[in-house]
């Protein structure tokens, strides 16, 4: 197929309509333009390579736009080109497994958020100057420092599980919640009861 050849416009159910505008709306409150969000959406909704011309139909935003979007995406590891043998575009295509995707999302996050912010704050305890100042803003530091590093390293252990024991972990960590959450319910009837 040539490059000029434009296959059949997509047409978005208005469940698949729904999915991708919500999923853009969430995406602007991430912090994430809504665009980029939306064209995850659509690739993610459709599972199938698109290329930017059909993303722009579909979504009815300016090619420049998806142009930038996408790049966005693929710095986010989030989108990756793949190529057809009939056609000479780039096509564009995300993972369809939502756990791949979890953790992609994850570690990118990490990596341009927390990461930096830990190291900052590493910077901050480790310099002389630290010693001066007070007493209480200096445990704080600390304690966020310690806290930071436990989530990282409990983050670390969580994205590496293949995502079968991780749904294991996550619904175990939930009953413990819940007992925990029942354990103190107990406690406090208890006492009213003895009180």
């Amino acid at each position: 197929m040539d490059a000029s050849v434009i296959d059949d416009p997509i047409v978005l159910s208005p469940l698949a309509r729904r999915f991708v505008l919500h999923w853009g709306e969430m995406g602007s409150r991430w912090g994430v333009n809504r665009t980029v969000a939306q064209i995850h959406a659509l690739l993610f909704f459709v599972g199938r390579p698109l290329p930017a011309e059909d993303i722009a139909g579909a979504l009815d935003v300016a090619r420049s736009n998806v142009s930038n979007s996408l790049r966005e995406l693929q710095n986010w590891k989030l989108v990756r080109v793949v190529h057809r043998m009939d056609d000479r575009r780039d096509h564009f295509e995300t993972s369809r497994d939502v756990w791949d995707l979890f953790r992609t999302i994850v570690s990118e996050r990490k990596a341009r958020e927390f990461d930096p912010t830990l190291a900052v704050l590493r910077e901050c305890v480790a310099d002389k100057a630290f010693d001066r100042e007070d007493p209480a803003a200096r445990q704080r530091i600390e304690e966020t420092v310690a806290l930071m590093e436990t989530l990282t390293a409990w983050g670390e252990e969580m994205l590496r599980l293949d995502p079968a024991t991780l749904v294991k972990v996550m619904k175990l960590g939930a009953r413990v919640q819940g007992l925990v959450r029942g354990g103190n319910k107990d406690k406090k009837a208890k006492r009213t009861r003895d009180g």
